[in-house]
Order: structure tokens, then sequence, then C-alpha cells
């Protein structure tokens, strides 16, 4: 199901999806796709595929600049309407995600999750969640981490079905794209509990 709507949302998106590729390629001179390692399901490491969104500047010593100083105006927009995401129906296609999971996050964070966070890879990380429509990037790690266990005990068709017109809601509204202070999400510093 997930390939086959996968499949169907990129074929609708293609135009758009081909002209961003067009518009970013020559906004950053270079390519338009931004790759980054993800633990996925049982914590295999994947390549996720989403837009760019941010320069590749760099200090005098070659490191690259924050977020906030490498985030252009078309990028901040990109992000803001969520197209940066559209690439990851490819991870879906090619079965690295589902259309709806915990949000695949960072792979240095493997190391500092609680036991019981560490459950958000019992199952496919998806594009979108049951945290990202209730509160996104707006929310707290502790919360987002509850509500993406709670996904996972009470996953179910139409529960998926509901997320996915939700998701799609708060895209159109531009709903909890980031956090006060933060270009996206504060970086997740470990959990004080560790069951």
């Amino acid at each position: 199901m997930d390939i086959i709507l996968a499949s169907l949302m990129f074929a609708v998106l293609s135009p758009v999806f081909l002209t961003l590729c067009l518009c970013l390629s020559i906004h950053h001179k270079g390519s338009p796709f931004y790759y980054q390692a993800r633990p996925g399901r049982g914590s295999v490491v994947f390549l996720i595929i989403k837009f760019k969104t941010m320069s590749d500047r760099t200090d005098p010593e070659g490191r690259l600049l924050s977020d906030s100083e490498r985030i252009t105006g078309f990028g901040r927009w990109v992000r803001r309407t969520s197209l940066d995401e559209i690439p990851q129906l490819i991870n879906v296609i090619k079965g690295d995600m589902s259309l709806v999971g915990p949000r695949p996050l960072l792979e240095d964070y493997l190391s500092l999750y609680s036991k019981h966070q560490s459950r958000r890879h019992e199952v496919r990380p998806g594009v979108t969640g049951w945290a990202q429509v209730n509160g996104r990037n707006a929310i707290s790690w502790e919360k987002k981490f509850e509500l993406d266990i709670w996904y996972i005990d009470n996953m179910n068709f139409s529960l998926d079905l509901r997320i996915l017109f939700q998701t799609l809601f708060n895209v159109l509204l531009g709903k909890g794209i980031t956090q006060q202070g933060h270009v996206s999400m504060g970086k997740f510093e470990g959990s004080l509990d560790k069951n």
C-alpha cells in the first residue's frame, strides 16, 4: 500500500518535483538534494533524501555555519511549505520508509535514547507521523517520543488515513514547522530516564 500510494503521489507531484529540482539546482549552484544517514526499522541506517534548503557556507576554518546562517530565503519557503519532504517518497518506494510512522531522526541520537524511546525503531520511519500532526517541531522531545510510542502501540489503517489527512491540513496552514529559537527543532541532548 505504501509503495502504491507513494508512487501515485510522486506521479502527481512530478511537475512540482522537477520544477524544484531546476530552481534549487540554480539557487544552490549544484545538487538540489540533501542526503543524510538516518536510522530506520531495527536501527538499520539508510540515506534519507530531501530537497536542499541551506547553503554550504563555512567559517574561515572550513566548518559549516549554523543552520540559521545557512538557510536561504527560498529554502525557508520550501521548508515552510514542506515541499522539501517530496523526495522522501523515493525512500518510501525503495522500502526505507513508510508514509506514516515515527520521523527518522539523526544517527547520533541512537545512543541517547532510553529503552522506551528506542521502541520508535520497531517500525519503519514515516514521512509523517502522529507526533507531526500533534505539534511537529513545536513540541518537546519528550512529548514527541511519547506520541511516537503511542502510535506504535495503536497503529492501524484508519489512524494512518487520519494522520495523512491531518498532515495535508497542517501543511496548508504551516503549523508546527519550527521550534521557538530554532530553524526547525532543537538538538536532542538525551533522556534523563534510561528506562
